[in-house]
Formats: C-alpha cells, sequence, structure tokens
C-alpha cells in the first residue's frame, strides 16, 4: 500500500493500532539505558510516544501525511516537556535511510515491506545503531498466514525469525533474540516474529 493507501485508512478510524504501545516493543525496551530512539514507519506514534514518556529522545519517521499529523496533535496533548524529546518526520524510510550509527534504539515495527526493500531497510537499520545501542524488529510472522489470525495476507511481506537473523549477518550487531510469539486478539491468537540485536561497545 501506497503513502495515499495509508493515509485514507488512517482517516478511516481513530488510531488505528491503539494508543498503547506494542507488548513486545515495551517488555524489550523498558529495561533499557534511554538515549535517542528511530522508530521507522511510526504509524500515529503510539511507540515513539511512549518511548518519550519513559525518557528517550524520538524521531518518528512515516510516509503518511495523516498519520504524522495525528501523532503530532498527540504529542502536543502530552507536557511540554516530553514533547520536547520527540520529533515527527514525514518521509518514506525506504528512500530516506537513517543515517550511521545516529541512534542508541532503533525500531522497526509493523513494517511490511518487499522481500528486497526489506532487506536494504534493515540492513540499514542496523548500521545505524550506535556502540552499545539496540535494535528492535516486530512483525506478522510468516507462520501467521496458516496458524494465526489477522495481518497481510501476502505471504511475500511477513517475517520470518531466522530470515531476519540472517539479515544481520555482517552489520556487527549481536542478535539477542529471534523468535516467532503469540499475541493475544480478541479474535484468537496472532504469530509475530521479534528479533532483538544490540551492537557491543566500542571499549567491550
Amino acid at each position: 500500500m501506497d503513502a495515499n493507501g495509508w493515509d485514507e485508512r488512517y482517516r478511516e478510524v481513530d488510531m488505528a493500532w491503539g494508543s498503547d504501545p506494542n507488548q513486545f516493543v515495551r517488555r524489550l525496551c523498558e529495561r533499557l539505558p534511554v538515549g535517542q530512539a528511530l522508530d521507522l514507519g511510526c504509524g500515529e506514534g503510539r511507540n515513539a510516544l511512549w518511548l518519550a514518556r519513559v525518557g528517550w529522545k524520538v524521531i518518528g519517521v512515516d510516509f503518511s501525511a495523516v498519520a504524522i499529523e495525528r501523532a503530532k496533535a498527540l504529542s502536543q496533548r502530552e507536557s511540554a516537556r516530553l514533547a520536547d524529546r520527540i520529533r515527527w518526520r514525514l518521509a518514506d524510510v525506504t528512500v530516506d535511510r537513517p543515517r550511521p550509527k545516529s541512534a542508541d534504539l532503533v525500531l522497526l515495527s509493523y513494517l511490511h515491506l518487499s522481500a528486497q526493500q526489506r532487506g536494504e531497510l534493515v540492513h540499514a537499520a542496523a548500521l545505524a545503531v550506535r556502540s552499545g545501542g539496540h535494535l528492535v524488529v516486530v512483525g506478522h510472522d510468516r507462520r501467521n498466514l496458516d496458524e494465526g489470525v489477522g495481518g497481510p495476507q501476502d505471504r511475500a511481506l511477513l517475517y520470518a525469525p531466522d530470515e531476519l537473523a540472517h539479515l544481520l549477518v555482517g552489520t556487527g550487531l549481536v542478535v539477542e533474540l529471534a523468535e516467532t510469539v503469540q499475541r493475544h486478539t480478541v479474535h484468537g491468537v496472532a504469530l509475530d516474529t521479534l528479533v532483538h540485536a544490540r551492537r557491543p561497545r566500542d571499549d567491550a
């Protein structure tokens, strides 16, 4: 779906994915030391806003103008101190790649792309992680088509833990976790891919 398609989807509902952070993002990130975070494909900003609330300085990037405007509106409802910790950018993350070593945490949450785009973006996201920093990726698992509920129905757009881990080979990141996890929804159990990798400290 292109940016116009996502604009229409966001216009149809208020907070398409809810206002709470993704449960796996919360679980993995709440124990990390805060720093500079980059949320690629941030949507309406639920994860970026949560990161800012717990102390991160965050840049949220998305190519949907409607999503970014909604994210800006939500951040303006927060305290001035929190609002100062977050910035929003309207950009296509498949074209406007993050700068190398620019963030202590890079997050990709339910960002589903073609295999080539996914590989290129995951590689760029990995290189954007600073010394001692982390990469967290969560998205609909390929097994979800046959064993779970919801999510994209195009197998080519779905994740697999081993494939994601393989994409990180040669980036300098150490994969801490790469697995298929269950997410309980009102419609049943969905299966997600969850990957957490870190860059060892230069002085380690």
